[in-house]
């Protein structure tokens, strides 16, 4: 339980370090129409059902959703995209400005805005009513407006940190907004972006762009395997004419053609292209056909697309040119390889189509957030997967959420200026480093905090008084047995962390496995330590460290009759009937070995303690400063 929470705690820091990354997104947007109705009869002129219209709803789709989820995950989105000058455009610059999107798209006279119209009655989709032709090409002076308006937004991004090249996001859903010109320049400007995501229905078209991840659907993967026609002699390409009036292509799993009752038509469809044939899956799972396209199956029954997938990794990175590629395989989750050639696989849940839409633009925008940020590819793909899947949760397009992707992770939201509240010690010095540099001064305390109690409040309280920023180190729950026993905690770590972490006068809240803090102040550099206990500063175990690193130590008095052995006692008195401790609010039966209330000790323990929290009205005691600057 302990490693998992670790974990979680470490994923939780890489959402953390990329709040406020950079993001110019350009490609497809698109506008989403989601049409709610009720339906409880046929009509009498067709076998069609009978709706009534209850509510209307419009998002960002496309390229306009990507951005618009790097935005709700933290980051500092930009969209360049050709916009139509009509009715949806202006509803999507309206769904751009709610997100906080930069709204750098360009508007087109006589170019529709695309738009994506369902009709659900129920959780069903009835019908979808595409607008927006996708042949309708740019003007040369509206390519030339979407140029620069790419080269401002990227001298823009770069202005506002400080000169870093932004991260790049390519979006190219073949409606017409990256045509070749547009492509060249990307292409020929890769050097002025760190990390570059490539979302494409044809690969094929951006292999000179290098990408650092392209995140292709199975369906354009193994579209791009068969047009590049896969050494081995697995795969023979041979497409005949197909008029782009037949329609979109249907991806297939099972086995390959040849025979009848040999194919199987129930799988899972891909995202189509139009003007593309039938594409299936041999059942050995390690080969594709598209159209014209001959495979071996000499296997047994049984595909598994995972496998497939993992087994094209090399190659698709090589027709790709990309570091990385992540195919996804919609209810299957997804496959992810790099350069290490040591795949990863991550894992969904199946849920209604209806609730799917856009959850691939949430996944491409954590997975570029984490790789911008320098996460490991495994971690990378872990966020990516679980921002896909945290949005899945109702009928709409989907967009995943800084605080909904934290709470997916089991941590609390961070606080109202972004900032993460849990962190781990790998990125604490950085942190206060941070914090350091804006000019503000660190406290910095610690203690088991088993049964948080009004006295540890009042404690933490002033202990955030005395500074600008407030951390709180808690003894893991290994540590908080060598120090108070075997059946000590009473509450895990996860809990304690949580309950502190809710507390506004609590800035950061960090978990140590030592018995001692000595660590984390060798790593802190605390302008203020403050300890609880009714003792001197000079007695305080660490203060010789905090001296020599330039800090104080303050001690905080106690809460009388406020203590955790005093809760623990009196919960422990109620399984006993009859005993006289009933009496709530009544002091312990012995002295408070844990020093942290019930009982003023004459010297303070050395272990660390559940701290020693203090009234408003207490006086403080020990505030002299031991050493170092005044508070």
């Amino acid at each position: 339980m302990a490693r998992a929470a670790a974990e979680q705690l470490r994923l939780a820091e890489v959402v953390q370090s990329w709040l406020g990354r950079p993001v110019l997104v350009i490609g497809d947007a698109m506008l989403d129409e989601w049409r709610f109705a009720d339906s409880d009869r046929l009509c009498r002129e067709a076998p069609a059902p009978v709706l009534t219209l209850r509510r209307r709803i419009s998002a960002a789709g496309g390229a306009a959703n990507t951005a618009v989820n790097i935005a709700a995950l933290g980051g500092r989105s930009v969209l360049v995209a050709p916009v139509g000058a009509d009715v949806a455009g202006d509803e999507l610059h309206d769904c751009l400005d709610r997100a906080g999107v930069w709204d750098r798209t360009v508007s087109q006279s006589g170019r529709h805005t695309p738009v994506k119209r369902r009709m659900l009655a129920g959780d069903q989709i009835l019908l979808r009513e595409d607008s927006g032709d996708p042949d309708d090409p740019l003007s040369d002076d509206g390519v030339d407006r979407l140029l620069t308006a790419l080269d401002c937004a990227t001298s823009e991004l770069q202005a506002a940190v400080g000169g870093a090249a932004p991260t790049l996001v390519v979006c190219d859903y073949g409606l017409g907004a990256l045509p070749a010109r547009v492509r060249a320049w990307l292409v020929a400007q890769r050097d002025r972006y760190a990390t570059v995501a490539l979302d494409a229905h044809d690969l094929a078209d951006w292999r000179g762009l290098a990408p650092t991840v392209v995140t292709p659907s199975f369906a354009e993967a193994t579209r791009l395997l068969a047009r590049a026609g896969a050494a081995g002699g697995q795969l023979h390409l041979a497409h005949p004419e197909v008029d782009p009036g037949d329609g979109p292509s249907e991806l297939t799993v099972g086995t390959a053609p040849g025979g009848a009752g040999l194919r199987r038509t129930d799988g899972p469809t891909g995202e189509p292209t139009p003007g593309e044939g039938r594409v299936a899956m041999t059942h050995d799972g390690l080969s594709v056909t598209g159209t014209g396209v001959t495979v071996n199956a000499d296997a047994g029954a049984g595909v598994d697309r995972a496998v497939l997938a993992e087994s094209r990794l090399a190659e698709l990175r090589a027709h790709t040119g990309a570091d990385v590629v992540a195919v996804t395989l919609d209810t299957d989750g997804a496959v992810v390889g790099g350069a290490d050639g040591q795949p990863s696989r991550s894992h969904s849940t199946p849920v209604p189509a209806s609730h799917t839409v856009g959850a691939g633009d949430a996944y491409l925008a954590a997975m570029t957030l984490a790789l911008a940020a320098d996460a490991p590819l495994s971690t990378a793909a872990q966020l990516a997967q679980l921002a896909a899947t945290s949005t899945v949760t109702g009928t709409g397009t989907c967009v995943c959420r800084r605080d909904d992707l934290l709470a997916a992770l089991g941590q609390p939201a961070g606080g109202a200026d972004g900032r993460q509240v849990l962190v781990g010690t790998e990125g604490l010095g950085e942190i206060v480093a941070e914090h350091r540099r804006a000019g503000r001064s660190v406290v910095f305390t610690n203690g088991c905090f088993d049964v948080l109690h009004r006295g540890h409040v009042r404690y933490l309280e002033q202990a955030r008084a005395l500074g600008d920023l407030l951390v709180v180190a808690v003894n893991s729950d290994g540590s908080v047995r060598r120090l108070k026993g075997p059946d000590r905690p009473v509450n895990p770590v996860e809990d304690r962390t949580a309950l502190l972490a809710a507390l506004s006068c609590v800035d950061h809240v960090v978990v140590f496995e030592e018995d001692s803090p000595a660590a984390l102040i060798e790593t802190i550099r605390p302008d203020i330590y403050v300890k609880g206990g009714d003792y001197p500063p000079e007695l305080v175990p660490e203060a010789p460290l905090v001296q020599r690193l330039g800090g104080q130590v303050r001690t905080l008095g106690y809460v009388p009759d406020r203590s955790t052995s005093a809760i623990i006692d009196r919960i422990r008195a109620y399984a006993q009937e009859g005993s006289p401790e009933l009496v709530a609010g009544g002091p312990p039966s012995r002295p408070d070995p844990d020093g942290d209330g019930a009982v003023a000790a004459a010297t303070p323990d050395p272990a660390a303690d559940d701290t020693t929290p203090v009234t408003g009205a207490a006086p403080v005691t020990g505030s002299t400063s031991v050493t170092g600057k005044a508070p």
